[in-house]
């Protein structure tokens, strides 16, 4: 077995589906990546657990809808009995979008959404996000839930300030999230007051039919009104806009008046990511400058550094999540490498460090 082998061993994942069609598409997706394997396949909750406690696999990919013990049951015995990442795959339905954010409010990692096909070209189109959200998993094991490979993370080093506060009054708050955002925005929102003085517009990278479901979900559960953006409507404060899957959210002024509206739009129709962090924030760097708060939180890749450090040099306030606390410490890593974060935080200190920006604009 050569160095890199033993430095770097593969990740095992155990495939969970009541369809055998499913079953062996998603293992042959993943076998054929040279840093994965498929150690073990089980065809109903019982089985999986059976299977968990015999392979201990890094991840587990667990389909939502089963017969007898269902997807949301096995999740909550598999954090209770064998904690570890496991990624949802599920319909994209309403439904089960539903049943997946209350998988993520569970312990879930993540969630990879399938199109139900009798044809195996149909869900092949899933192969890089089921991989790529694998390998997110299985570090996230590492990280999170210990692991046989790895030493234990690290302590967090204390929250950094890099940047001077604001010395003008906020007037808009842009968050971008990815992997892992909706429990992270599930357990923030909350923490704004029914009179947050400010608008707060977020980008979760969400695949179509998720984000009507996620909205009126947090809506139920925060103070403030959240729903899903609507293009050409006037921002108001003490809202959240999530971005619809599919659309790039930006701000604009509407002339003559002034006021600031929302707009949708697929341009340009090849950005990696759609809705994309960058093209909001830019925006709000533009209009606002140094009004602008920008918050970076747990996501995979670099979608955000952009707008964020466009927030930074107009002067505004830009918040990162602290590595111990993120699902995935991808996006806000290269926010902080670029040295664009004005503070980097744990998640429950992001709602404190908008929310004193407000208290500072209300004493001015």
């Amino acid at each position: 077995m050569s160095a890199s082998r033993i430095d770097h061993p593969r990740i095992r994942v155990l495939v969970v589906d009541d369809s055998a069609f499913m079953r062996t598409a998603l293992s042959r997706m993943i076998e054929g990546e040279p840093d994965l394997e498929v150690v073990a396949a089980a065809g109903c909750g019982s089985c999986a657990l059976e299977k968990i406690a015999a392979f201990d696999p890094d991840v587990v990919t667990l389909d939502v809808s089963m017969p007898g013990l269902d997807g949301l049951a096995t999740l909550r015995c598999i954090m209770n009995q064998f904690p570890r990442p496991v990624l949802m795959v599920s319909a994209a339905t309403e439904k089960d979008a539903e049943i997946s954010f209350a998988a993520l409010s569970s312990g879930a990692f993540d969630y990879v959404p399938k199109q139900m096909s009798a044809s195996s070209l149909d869900i092949m189109h899933i192969r890089s996000n089921l991989v790529a959200k694998i390998r997110a998993a299985g570090q996230s094991r590492n990280q999170h839930f210990g692991s046989r490979n790895l030493s234990p993370k690290a302590p967090p080093s204390a929250g950094a300030t890099l940047h001077p506060t604001l010395s003008v009054a906020p007037e808009i708050v842009a968050i971008g999230v990815s992997t892992g955002g909706p429990r992270a925005l599930e357990q923030i929102l909350p923490r704004f007051p029914k009179n947050f003085s400010l608008p707060i517009l977020i980008v979760q990278h969400m695949p179509e039919g998720f984000t009507g479901s996620f909205a009126q979900r947090l809506d139920k559960l925060c103070s403030i009104r959240v729903h899903e953006a609507i293009d050409c409507e006037s921002i108001q404060c003490g809202v959240a806009y999530i971005a619809p899957a599919g659309m790039h959210m930006e701000v604009c002024r509407k002339l003559p008046s002034g006021k600031t509206s929302i707009s949708l739009h697929r341009r340009p129709e090849n950005s990696p990511h759609i809705p994309s962090i960058d093209i909001l924030m830019k925006s709000v760097a533009e209009i606002f400058k140094s009004r602008s708060i920008g918050v970076i939180m747990t996501g995979m890749g670099s979608d955000g550094a952009e707008g964020i450090s466009a927030i930074y040099r107009q002067g505004g306030l830009t918040v990162g999540q602290d590595e111990a606390t993120c699902a995935v410490y991808g996006m806000p890593r290269v926010c902080a490498h670029l040295g664009v974060l004005s503070r980097v935080v744990p998640l429950h200190a992001i709602p404190v460090q908008i929310i004193q920006a407000t208290r500072r604009r209300r004493d001015a």
